[in-house]
């Protein structure tokens, strides 16, 4: 009977190889990514995670923005040789986000946050959110709102101008 489901299990998996649906060798196991030989690409990454690291002008006021307006904790800091801070890890839930200070770029005119959005997904209620933000004195970039493929969104900016959408699914 074992090796029944064994051969049934066998076979799926050989009819899988055949159509290009095989599943990623485990990181376990030592495997390295070959190339797809029809296509010549490599497989997707297997990321466990995805951190940004966000370049901001005033470290301490971003770093006081995301703990006190959205409650992130500091984790890890980073100094240069003079003990001067330099970026620093935040954690909210089980997601990371950093900040590094640009005062290596200094003279240099760029803007932040052009073109970055950051989706956070959250399963705290928008509008108390909302409310929270904007009573410590801080705009909001869009009102609460539902959103035509379900959920409900508020938007705001950081202080560098990077885009945040804080999103509840339903």
């Amino acid at each position: 009977m074992a090796r029944t489901a064994r051969t049934k299990k066998t076979a799926a998996r050989a009819t899988r190889a055949r159509k290009g649906k095989t599943a990623a060798p485990s990181a376990r196991s030592g495997a390295r990514s070959q190339p797809d030989r029809r296509t010549n690409a490599f497989e997707t990454l297997r990321l466990r995670s995805i951190e940004p690291i966000l370049t901001v002008s005033d470290i301490e006021r971003s770093i006081r923005f995301y703990t006190s307006m959205l409650g992130f904790l500091a984790e890890e800091r980073y100094t240069d040789e003079n003990g001067v801070l330099q970026g620093v890890m935040l954690k909210a839930g089980v997601c990371r986000i950093g900040l590094t200070q640009d005062d290596w770029k200094k003279g240099r005119d760029r803007e932040r946050g052009v073109a970055v959005r950051i989706w956070c997904t959250t399963v705290q209620d928008i509008d108390a959110l909302a409310a929270r933000i904007k009573a410590s004195g801080h705009p909001l970039a869009s009102a609460p709102a539902d959103e035509p493929w379900g959920g409900r969104s508020v938007a705001i900016d950081d202080p560098d101008g990077f885009h945040l959408t804080l999103h509840h699914p339903r």
